[in-house]
C-alpha cells in the first residue's frame, strides 16, 4: 500500500487509470504519505511523544563527565590576601604563577523525592496518548472528506448517465417524430419540439461532464494525490439498507467510539494532571548528588578526590511566581471540563440530526422510485398514443421532461442517502468501518 502510494505521489503511475473503489480510496488518503490532516497529526503524535521523554528525563540520574586543564596566574591582593613576612628582607609575592591545574571528573545527580516532576510526567504521558487519539479523528475526518467525495463523484457520474439516457430517448422521438411527418401523420413543429429537446439534452450532458471533471479533481486533492491522475470509479451510487438503531443507543455508541471525545477526555485529564503538579510544587524536593575525579597540578600527581551528599530544596516565597502558575493551571483545568461536556452535547445533536436525515433520505429513496416508475409508464403511454394518432407530440414532451426530472430526483435521493450514511457514521465515530 505504501508503495503504491509513492508510486501516485511520484507521478509514476499518473498516465495509467487508477481504478479505486471507495475502500480504497480511504485507504490511500488515511494512509502515512496520504491526507495532509494525517500527516501533520501524526507529528503531532511524535512531538508528543518527545515532550514525554523530556518530562521523564526530570526523574532519571543526570549523569556527566568533565575534564579541565588550565595555566594560570593570580594576583593574592585581588583576592584580599595581603601577607607579611617575619623574616626582614623577604616579603610574600602579591603575584604568583604561572602554574598548571587538571581535573578529571564524574558527576551524578538522582532525584530522590519530587510529586510535581512526576506528575509532569504523567500529564506528559497522558498528553502522548491524547495525541494518538488525535490521529484516530484525523483519520475519520479524512475518511468522511473522502467518502463523500467519492459520493459526489459517483452522483456526477450518475448525471452524465442520465444526460446520455435523455439523449438516447431525445433521438429515438425525433427519429419517431421524422417517420411519422414522412408517413404524413406528423407535421414539421412536432420535429422542431424534439430537436429543441434534443439540444437542451446534450447542453446539460456538457454541464454533467464538466462536473464530473471537478468532482474527480475535489477527489484527487481529498486524498492528496497528483491531481493530473485518472480516476475510474468501481462502485456505484444506490441504495444499501442500514439498521440505524434506536437513538439512545446510536448516542451511546457514539460517547464509546468517538476518537474526538476520546482525546478531549484525555486532554482534560492531562490539564488536572499538570494542575495537580502545580499545587506539589509547593512540597519539599530531594535530590542526591556526587562526583569523582582527580586533581592536580598534573596527571603525575593527581591525587583521587569526591563529593556526594543529598539536597532539600524547601520552596518559600517566589514572589508569587508558583501561586500564578497554579491558579493559571486551575483554569485551563476548568476550560478543558467545558470543552468536554460541550463536545458531549454537540455529540448528541450530530447523532440526531444525522438519523433524521438518514431517515428523511429513506423515504426520499422510496418515493424518487415511485416516481421514476410512474413516469417512465407515462412515457411509454404517451408514446403509444402519439402512434396511434390519438395523442400529439406535446404529451410526449411533457412526458418526456417528467422523465428526466424523475431520473434526476431518484440519483439525488440516492445521494443524499448515502452522504446521510456517511454522516451518521461520522457521528458515531465509524466511518473507517462503514466503507471496509
Amino acid at each position: 500500500m505504501r508503495f503504491l502510494c509513492a508510486m501516485l505521489m511520484t507521478g509514476a503511475l499518473s498516465a495509467a487509470p487508477l481504478e479505486l473503489s471507495l475502500k480504497r480510496a480511504v485507504q490511500l488518503a488515511v494512509s502515512r504519505e496520504g491526507s495532509t490532516r494525517v500527516q501533520l497529526s501524526t507529528e503531532a503524535l511524535k512531538q508528543a511523544e518527545s515532550r514525554t521523554a523530556q518530562a521523564r528525563s526530570a526523574l532519571l540520574p543526570d549523569l556527566g563527565a568533565a575534564f579541565a586543564a588550565q595555566n594560570q596566574t593570580r594576583n593574592l591582593n585581588a583576592f584580599g590576601l595581603r601577607l607579611s613576612s617575619p623574616i626582614p628582607g623577604f616579603n610574600f609575592p602579591t603575584f604568583v604563577g604561572p602554574f598548571s591545574t587538571m581535573d578529571a571528573r564524574v558527576s551524578l545527580t538522582q532525584s530522590v523525592f519530587d510529586f510535581s516532576s512526576i506528575r509532569r510526567y504523567q500529564a506528559s504521558k497522558v498528553g502522548t496518548s491524547a495525541a494518538k487519539s488525535d490521529v484516530s479523528g484525523a483519520e475519520e475526518q479524512v475518511a468522511a472528506q473522502v467518502a463523500r467525495a467519492y459520493v459526489a463523484g459517483l452522483r456526477t457520474i450518475a448525471d452524465v448517465e442520465t444526460a446520455k439516457a435523455n439523449i438516447d430517448l431525445s433521438e429515438a422521438l425525433l427519429k419517431q417524430a421524422e417517420n411519422q411527418k414522412a408517413a404524413g401523420t406528423g407535421t414539421g413543429i412536432e420535429i422542431t419540439r424534439a430537436r429543441v429537446q434534443l439540444a437542451n439534452d446534450r447542453q446539460r450532458l456538457l454541464v454533467a461532464e464538466n462536473a464530473r471533471r471537478s468532482a474527480g479533481l475535489q477527489l484527487l486533492r481529498a486524498m492528496n494525490l497528483r491531481l493530473d491522475t485518472e480516476l475510474v470509479l468501481t462502485d456505484k451510487l444506490e441504495y444499501v439498507p442500514v439498521d440505524a438503531g434506536t437513538l439512545e443507543a446510536a448516542k451511546a455508541q457514539a460517547l464509546k467510539q468517538r476518537p474526538d471525545l476520546r482525546s478531549q477526555q484525555e486532554h482534560e485529564t492531562a490539564a488536572r494532571l499538570s494542575a495537580s503538579a502545580a499545587t506539589l510544587e509547593r512540597l519539599p524536593s530531594v535530590a542526591a548528588f556526587g562526583d569523582y575525579g582527580s586533581n592536580g597540578t598534573g596527571f603525575d600527581n593527581a591525587v583521587p578526590t569526591r563529593t556526594y551528599g543529598i539536597s532539600v530544596r524547601v520552596p518559600l516565597f517566589d514572589g508569587g511566581r508558583r501561586d500564578a502558575r497554579r491558579a493559571e493551571a486551575a483554569s485551563q483545568y476548568l476550560a478543558e471540563k467545558i470543552r468536554t461536556n460541550d463536545l458531549k452535547e454537540q455529540i448528541e445533536l450530530d447523532v440526531r440530526l444525522a438519523l433524521d436525515a438518514l431517515r428523511s433520505a429513506e423515504e426520499q429513496v422510496k418515493v424518487a422510485r415511485e416516481g421514476l416508475d410512474l413516469a417512465e409508464s407515462e412515457l411509454t403511454q404517451a408514446r403509444r398514443r402519439l402512434d396511434a394518432g390519438v395523442a400529439v407530440s406535446v404529451e410526449v414532451t411533457d412526458a418526456q421532461t417528467r422523465l428526466a426530472r424523475a431520473r434526476d430526483n431518484q440519483t439525488t435521493a440516492l445521494y443524499s442517502y448515502n452522504v446521510a450514511r456517511i454522516d451518521l457514521a461520522q457521528a458515531m465515530g465509524a466511518v473507517k468501518r462503514l466503507v471496509e
